[in-house]
């Protein structure tokens, strides 16, 4: 039998609620049935795909509460987990609508007029999905939903660190039977992640570069596709000619929004030298405004730290940057209220790429702001990192769009922050370690399930004249 794993209530800090991973033997028999499953989930068709979808949304709303309940314990926190089902449930109705348009087949003539192409294509029998932490519903279903309408089997493996949603989630699958042949949630941590890539013929991973690179491996080595959405160190550049009141609240939104908890949050700050001491003066101001959701979770818009090894983290990273004199503004410290960790929005001057603050991953409500002398230095500042996700740039459209081309990032915001996080029909790849494969985003993040199949017809019954000449 597998060994239990205990599970963390960021709030209380107390381990109180067990998963059980699956022993390797049910895990391979589960993907043998879901892969019998998706042939009959295919032959229902793109329409009875998404009735079947229309009809699990309406199990879900029908047991929200519960839903709701379960992701605030994995999280302890309310308004984000609120915001996460409404994501979840708009995704099943986006996707439901973009879906006839992405998977049409088409016929049309080719260069040589007695050839004729019909163009189709057939979906990966079995998708595997390993999902973070952070956003324990949106990022466990952000991939599966195309998949499904895509006419995909799914199985998701979600954190073993925020796993108490499956349950509820679980529940309401099981009354849409055609969706619970062909969609499951299984409990587990990285080594039972291990052993789904090598029962499935696609994984989608979201998580950080290290274990990234072991599923890139996995998948190489399965000979199958790997969709690798990982870490940011998303920068945000203020031109001179930017307004300040908005820059400083799209990017305190952008910084703390989920505690920071986000690969998407902007974690560094570069402003022009000549509004660099309004600019933060004013980030602080608001800042200061901010209050954690503690002792009530109604209390306040910043919620726990969810891991014990990101509160550390987070530690870690100011006590170097302190070391290293950097100035400290507003928050500052992490601390340990009623069992749980919390940190409240940071701002800090007089950083620079010595500090692993401004270099690595800090993911925690943390907002370093750096002054910079000419466009040209924000730019290499902006693109001296390994990571390539998301940036911002604030400033007159026109420059803003100018310096924007030249961040080595996959989506760049215009004058507000995290847009992509709101936002997705724009198709983004990630650049350097931050990712790898096709886009979740736009249409890619469902045809990219699916393989291209093209039938070329002949119509007529001439020579060819590329024959050999017999005659």
């Amino acid at each position: 039998m597998s060994k239990p794993i205990e599970v963390r209530n960021p709030r209380t800090g107390k381990y109180d609620y067990v998963i059980i991973p699956p022993p390797i033997k049910l895990l391979s028999q589960q993907c043998s049935r879901l892969r019998r499953a998706q042939k009959i989930w295919l032959q229902i068709g793109l329409q009875g795909r998404i009735e079947t979808l229309q009809q699990w949304k309406q199990a879900i709303l029908s047991k929200r509460d519960k839903l709701t309940e379960a992701l605030v314990a994995d999280t302890g926190r309310l308004s984000i987990s609120v915001m996460e089902i409404d994501s979840f449930l708009s995704s099943i109705d986006r996707w439901c609508g973009l879906a006839p348009k992405l998977l049409q087949d088409f016929e049309k003539g080719t260069a040589i007029p007695f050839i004729q192409l019909q163009q189709t294509a057939v979906p990966y029998s079995l998708v595997g999905v390993i999902s973070p932490w952070n956003f324990p519903l949106l990022l466990s279903t952000i991939d599966t939903i195309p998949a499904l309408l895509a006419g995909c089997a799914v199985i998701v493996k979600p954190s073993e660190i925020t796993p108490r949603f499956m349950a509820p989630l679980l529940a309401t699958l099981s009354t849409v039977p055609k969706l619970r042949d062909i969609l499951t949630f299984i409990e587990g941590a990285g080594e039972t992640g291990a052993e789904l890539i090598e029962n499935v013929d696609v994984v989608c991973f979201t998580g950080s570069v290290a274990t990234g690179r072991e599923v890139a491996l996995s998948a190489a080595r399965q000979f199958i596709p790997a969709f690798l959405e990982l870490g940011g160190k998303d920068p945000a550049i203020v031109l001179e000619s930017a307004d300040i009141e908005l820059a400083t609240s799209a990017i305190l939104w952008g910084s703390v929004v989920n505690s920071g908890q986000s690969c998407l949050s902007i974690e560094r700050i570069y402003v022009a030298e000549s509004i660099f001491d309004k600019f933060y003066h004013q980030l602080v101001t608001k800042a200061y405004r901010l209050r954690l959701a503690h002792p009530k979770i109604e209390d306040g818009e910043i919620g726990p730290i969810i891991t014990e090894r990101q509160a550390a983290i987070i530690k870690d990273h100011l006590q170097d940057a302190v070391s290293k004199k950097a100035v400290i503004h507003c928050g500052g410290e992490v601390e340990q209220l009623s069992g749980g960790w919390w940190c409240r929005p940071t701002v800090l001057t007089s950083v620079n790429h010595s500090m692993t603050v401004m270099t690595e991953e800090t993911f925690g409500p943390i907002m370093p702001v750096m002054a910079f002398s000419t466009v040209e230095q924000a730019i290499a500042l902006a693109n001296d990192t390994i990571y390539g996700l998301s940036a911002a740039v604030f400033g007159s459209e026109a420059e803003a769009l100018e310096v924007a081309q030249q961040i080595d990032a996959g989506a760049i915001s215009i004058n507000d922050a995290a847009l992509n996080t709101i936002l997705s029909e724009g198709e983004i790849n990630a650049f350097k370690f931050s990712g790898l494969g096709r886009s979740r985003m736009g249409s890619a993040a469902m045809t990219r399930f699916m393989r291209s199949k093209a039938f070329l017809i002949k119509t007529d019954t001439v020579s060819d004249p590329w024959w050999f000449n017999s005659q």
